[in-house]
C-alpha cells in the first residue's frame, strides 16, 4: 500500500520533471540565442518578433518544436531550394529531400558550408542540433538513420524552412 508521504513525494517529483521539460522545449542556455557566437545577421528579440511569424520565433529564435506532420513542406515535391525562414540562407536541395515518415520534412545532406551543428541534451538525451550558419536559427536535428549516400537524416522544423522552386 502507497502512503500519503509517497504519494505526495511521487507527485512533486512528477510535476518537477514535467515542469523541467517544459521549461527546456522552450528555451535552452547554450543554443542559438545564448551562444557567444557571432553571426552574420544579428537581430534584437523585438526585431525577431517582427520579422517572424510567432510559431517561427519560438522554433528559430527559442529552439521549440513545431508538431509533426502539421508543415506544408512535408509534401512540397518541386524542385528548388530549401532556405532559412529567418535570413533566407539556402539550406538545402530539394534533391535531397526525402520521406521519413516522422512528421518533419527530411534531408539527407545540407548545402555545403549552410548548417552548424551542436549538441542538445534535453529530455535526458543527446542529439546533433542543427542551425542556420548565417543567423543561428535552430532548425531542428540531424540522426544516423537516413539513407545513402551519406547515411544521415536531418529532421527540420517546415516552419524554420521556405522553399523556394527552381
Amino acid at each position: 500500500m502507497i502512503t500519503r508521504r509517497e504519494l505526495a513525494f511521487g507527485g512533486l517529483a512528477v510535476a518537477g520533471i514535467a515542469a523541467i521539460g517544459l521549461g527546456h522545449s522552450r528555451w535552452r542556455t547554450g543554443g542559438a540565442e545564448a551562444a557567444t557566437e557571432t553571426f552574420e545577421v544579428n537581430h534584437t528579440p523585438e526585431e525577431w518578433r517582427k520579422l517572424l511569424t510567432a510559431e517561427q520565433y519560438a522554433v528559430l529564435r527559442e529552439e521549440d518544436t513545431e508538431r509533426p506532420f502539421t508543415s506544408p513542406l512535408n509534401h512540397e515535391k518541386r524542385k528548388g531550394t530549401f532556405a532559412c525562414a529567418g535570413c533566407d540562407l539556402p539550406l538545402f536541395d530539394s534533391e535531397t529531400k526525402f520521406d521519413s515518415g516522422t512528421g518533419w520534412p527530411s534531408f539527407y545532406a545540407p548545402l555545403d558550408d549552410a548548417v552548424r551543428i551542436s549538441q542538445d541534451s534535453t529530455f535526458g538525451m543527446v542529439r546533433d542540433e542543427v542551425h542556420c550558419r548565417r543567423c543561428g536559427g535552430h532548425l531542428g536535428h540531424v540522426f544516423n538513420d537516413g539513407p545513402k549516400p551519406t547515411g544521415l537524416r536531418y529532421c527540420m522544423n517546415g516552419v524554420s524552412l521556405k522553399f523556394v522552386a527552381a
